[in-house]
Parts: structure tokens; sequence; C-alpha cells
């Protein structure tokens, strides 16, 4: 039975949602297509009428959570520029944030995948970096835009390994040390 270009339209979206959870979570290698497509809810022969590999999934995938956190953050700044930035910190540099990758940043939970991979992932996730980024730039003091883009730069990047650190290592109480630590330097 075929569907309507609207019902094709939700499942595409319910794919690309439920693959950027499960891939934030399970690692590219972590899931494949059968049951990312059973989370979804649908079957795994429907996969190639949306995308043309599990690669190109990612990469959507990947593109659409940095979006909906460029926009957080980007709701952060319309909020008041000059909590934005501690409001970013502290959402990023959580634990909460650490123990669930499923609902944190693609770039903590997929930047070694996507490195490994080819150039249309690699882009999606330049992409969601350069939102990212631009936003951290709006927040930086500095006498010119070069020294702002530097200053988030080095904030963006401390924030990133912060979260893998703290995920990598064995101890609690050093991986919460290592986040705070983070957190005081990038607000202090």
């Amino acid at each position: 039975m075929k569907v309507s270009r609207e019902q094709a339209a939700l499942n595409r979206e319910r794919i690309i949602e439920t693959a950027a959870r499960l891939f934030r979570e399970k690692g590219y290698d972590g899931i494949g297509v059968a049951d990312l497509m059973k989370s979804a809810g649908l079957t795994h022969g429907g996969f190639y009428g949306h995308f043309a590999s599990k690669e190109d999934l990612l990469a959507e995938a990947a593109a659409y959570a940095l979006k909906k956190s460029v926009d957080r953050w980007q709701g952060y700044v319309a909020a008041g520029r000059d909590t934005a930035l501690e409001k970013i910190s502290d959402g990023y540099l959580t634990a909460q944030h650490r123990d669930h990758p499923e609902n944190g940043c693609s770039v903590t939970a997929l930047g070694a995948d996507v490195a490994r991979l080819g150039p249309k992932a690699r882009h999606a996730m330049t992409e969601g970096a350069r939102g990212q980024l631009a936003v951290l730039e709006q927040l930086m003091p500095g006498a010119d835009v070069a020294a702002q883009r530097r200053q988030a730069l080095a904030k963006y990047a401390s924030m990133i390994g912060a979260i893998v650190l703290s995920r990598a290592v064995d101890d609690d109480a050093l991986s919460l040390e290592i986040l705070d630590a983070v957190k005081d330097a990038l607000q202090g």
C-alpha cells in the first residue's frame, strides 16, 4: 500500500528524530538500520525509500540534533545576552548531559564516529558546529571579530572536551570535577 506524501514526510521525520537519539546513545556502529527502523515503528524495507545509506541518515540526524541545540542557544541569547553563556554552560556541563548522550550534543556523542565517515556526515557536523560557534561568538568580549572567534573556539572546544573526558573516566568525583572546572573557567 502506497503512503501519502504527507505520511511519507511524517515517517521521514520520525526516522530522523529516532536516529538522532539512537546514534547519540549507541554510536554509529552501535545501531543497525533494522533496529533503528523498528524503534521508529517502521519496517526495515522502507529505509531506502527515504535515505541512500545509513551514513546519509546519520548526516541528517546530526544536522537535526545540532539545529535544535543552536535554536536553544539562540533562545538563551534572545532572553538576555548577559546570562546566555551561563545558561549554555550550565546546561551543557552537567552530569545529566554526561550520562545521557542520547539527549545531548551530537559533537560529543558522535565526533569520533563522524571523523571516520564520508564528506556528507562531516559536512553536517561542520555546519552544526559553525552554528553553535556563531552563537558563542556573539557572547564573547573582544576588540575585534577575530578575537571573539578565537575565544568562542576555545570555549567551545573546552566544553566538548569536558564532556568527552567526563564520560571517559571511571571516577565519578573526577568526572564532576572536570565539568565544574570547565564551567568555572567559562563563567569566570
